[in-house]
């Protein structure tokens, strides 16, 4: 299993664990805010970085 499989694999099982713990819309709130608030903690060079890469990765 790839590094990238078992990273999605572990956000799955926690995504799961949430809904069960929480009420959805707070699940929801954390599954969308965590990447969200990761992504503007960078600086705009790092942004523009990533968003490179994924273009390349999508074959753009």
């Amino acid at each position: 299993m790839s590094k990238n499989a078992k990273i999605a694999a572990g956000g799955v099982a926690v995504g799961l664990l949430l809904l069960i713990w929480l009420p959805w819309w707070a699940a929801l709130l954390i599954v969308l805010g965590v990447p969200a608030a990761a992504y503007l903690t960078l600086d705009p060079s790092q942004q523009r970085r990533l968003r490179r890469a994924t273009r390349k990765e999508l074959g753009r």
